[in-house]
Formats: structure tokens, C-alpha cells, sequence
């Protein structure tokens, strides 16, 4: 059996599965994040924050998704729960779950805006109608109608009384004709090298010219425009020819013919000779089951949103025009201290 096919059936058995679970991860170091950075000639003050840099190098994500269906037949009304965590090895720094009719939500506020340079008001500073978001800050779990925010977000982006217009979605059949299309590009343009290992354990690896990738397959889905959601705008010619035509390769590891583990090499990309190892890691896991957390503080959105710009917003020397915080000595930066 050649590789491709080998990793053809390998994709399809994950997606005969009603849950999945995976964690992604960047092989990359603090030092050369801020190298990349620095090739990319930010203003004076702009550069990323040491610490910002060394979260973002030991950051990893893990993703479970539960369905009713198999979960390549699956939409998202099969979906039963998802459960997503952001750690750090200093511990978890948000967590987020979809159980049911209630989206869950806990953080880790203080090392995130330490590490970002955006300090938040403390806690106990908070006006009382902000008493959600108080939870929010001491990193307790909280919890809201994920309908009801879902029709908040619509209601803030459209014409007062408009009526909500309607998620943008694929059609079954436009999902399927997609999915051909990427085979046969990879089918065409990836080149498959295949070995052994211990245990039942095997390596293939994916090498493709990355512009030329993403250009023969933006070329087998523009036919395909039509049959695509409003606002998904395909890149141009001149977009493409600013993508490195760099070979990027990617390392698939099969245990028994499952997937476990996926190395795309990204240093190439980074058109920076100083980037020696720059890498993102996916690997197969058993995740954090999608179950509600117990001790959750239920918010209702108007609370949520209302607390969350109140705090933001200083309560004087806001004018019309004026950033929170600009022209006036106080509000948010000096309270935050």
C-alpha cells in the first residue's frame, strides 16, 4: 500500500470517530520568537514582550470535540460538547467548555496580562455591576447561555431591529468537493517517503513547494466560489506570489495505522536564517472530556458584556473621541497599577 493511501485510511478512521481529541503544541524556543519577531521590523515599543515570547514558546492547546455522529458526518447541531485548555508549564491559563444549553469559562487572568503588558483593574476594584467579571478575575469558573451570547454578538455587529442574518455555512455537497479537491492537489504535488519503526510504529513524510501547494489548490477551489459563504474571499495572484515557494515538509506518525502524531516543519517559512527549528506539533490525546464543571457562577450576557466594558472603560475622563485612558492621568492604566 503506498504512503498516501496509508494516511488516506488513517484520516478516515479518525473521522469515523464520535469523539476527538488532539494537542497542539510549537517546537520553538523564546529567543528565536523574538528573532522573528525582530525580522519583522516592528515600531519602536512594538516589540514583543520577553515574557509574551516565552509564553507563546511553551503554550500548548488540547482539544476534545464530542459528537452524536461520526465526526465527518457531523454538524453542528450533533455536536454534544467541547472542552479547550491553553497551558503553560506554570499551569493551566484558560480552559473553555461547551456542555449542553451553557458555555464554561475559567483563566488564569493574571499570567496572561502579565505576559502581555495589558493589566487588567484588580479584582476588588470593580464596580458592583461587575460582579461577574469579578469571578472572571479571581480564576473561578463561570458560566453562560451560549444562545444567548451567540444572539448578543449578532445584535452588536447589524442595524438596530434588522433581523440576524444566518451563520455562514457549507453545504454538505461543497464540504465534499473541497475535500476531493485537496486529495487530488496533495495527490499531484506532495511527494511521500515512508519508514519503519518499532512496535508497529511508522513514519511518512509530506514534501511539497509551499506556494505552488496552496496555489494548485486555491486553483481547484476558486470553480467552487459560488458555493462558499459570504466574506470567505480567496487570496489573489499577487497574494500567492508573496508566499515562500520554500519546500515545507510534514512528519505523520502511524501507530498500527492510526494517527498519533503530526511534525510540520515551519522554519523554512520563517525566511529568517537565524530560525534554525521551527516547528508545530500535533499529537493525538486523550484531551479533557467536555463535562460542566461543578461551583460554576451563572452570568447572564447583559451582566457579562456590561461588566466587562465597565471595567475597561474609565469611569471620567472618557470623552467622545478619546481612548480609554488617553488625555487624562487616570483610568485604566493608573488603576491597574
Amino acid at each position: 500500500m503506498s504512503a498516501g493511501k496509508k494516511l488516506d485510511q488513517a484520516f478516515e478512521k479518525l473521522g469515523k470517530e464520535k469523539s476527538i481529541s488532539f494537542e497542539l503544541d510549537l517546537d520553538v524556543d523564546a529567543e528565536t520568537i523574538k528573532q522573528m519577531d525582530a525580522g519583522s521590523d516592528p515600531a519602536p515599543g512594538e516589540e514583543i514582550p520577553a515574557e509574551a515570547a516565552e509564553l507563546i514558546s511553551g503554550v500548548k492547546v488540547s482539544v476534545t470535540v464530542e459528537s452524536k455522529k461520526p465526526i465527518d458526518e457531523s454538524e453542528e447541531k450533533d455536536l454534544v460538547g467541547m472542552a479547550m485548555k491553553v497551558s503553560s508549564p506554570d499551569g493551566d491559563l484558560v480552559e473553555y467548555r461547551v456542555v449542553g444549553d451553557h458555555t464554561y469559562i475559567r483563566s488564569d487572568v493574571e499570567a496572561l496580562t502579565k505576559a502581555m503588558g495589558s493589566p487588567m483593574p484588580p479584582a476588588d476594584e470593580l464596580p458592583p455591576e461587575a460582579a461577574g467579571l469579578k469571578k472572571v478575575l479571581e480564576g473561578e469558573w463561570v458560566k453562560f447561555s451560549t444562545e444567548e451570547m451567540k444572539k448578543a454578538g449578532q445584535e452588536m455587529g447589524q442595524e438596530p431591529g434588522a433581523k440576524p442574518s444566518p451563520e455562514p455555512s457549507l453545504d454538505p455537497k461543497t464540504q465534499k468537493k473541497l475535500l476531493e479537491a485537496l486529495r487530488e492537489v496533495i495527490a499531484r504535488e506532495v511527494d511521500f517517503t515512508t519508514a519503519g519503526g518499532k512496535d508497529g510504529t511508522e513514519h511518512i513524510t509530506a514534501t511539497a513547494p509551499f506556494r505552488t501547494l496552496v496555489a494548485e489548490l486555491i486553483g481547484e477551489v476558486r470553480p467552487l466560489t459560488k458555493d462558499l459563504p459570504p466574506g470567505m474571499d480567496l487570496p489573489s495572484d499577487k497574494d500567492l506570489k508573496e508566499i515562500p515557494d520554500t519546500k515545507v515538509s510534514a512528519d505523520f506518525t502511524l501507530k498500527n495505522g492510526e494517527l498519533t502524531e503530526v511534525y510540520v516543519d515551519l522554519a523554512k517559512l520563517a525566511e529568517n536564517a537565524k530560525v534554525k527549528k521551527f516547528g508545530l506539533v500535533l499529537k493525538m490525546s486523550g484531551g479533557t472530556k467536555p463535562t460542566a464543571p461543578a461551583g460554576a457562577t451563572e452570568l447572564n450576557v447583559e451582566e457579562l458584556m456590561g461588566g466587562l466594558f465597565g471595567a475597561m472603560m474609565p469611569e471620567e475622563g472618557f470623552d467622545e473621541g478619546t481612548l480609554p485612558g488617553e488625555g487624562t492621568e487616570e483610568g485604566f492604566t493608573e488603576s491597574a497599577a
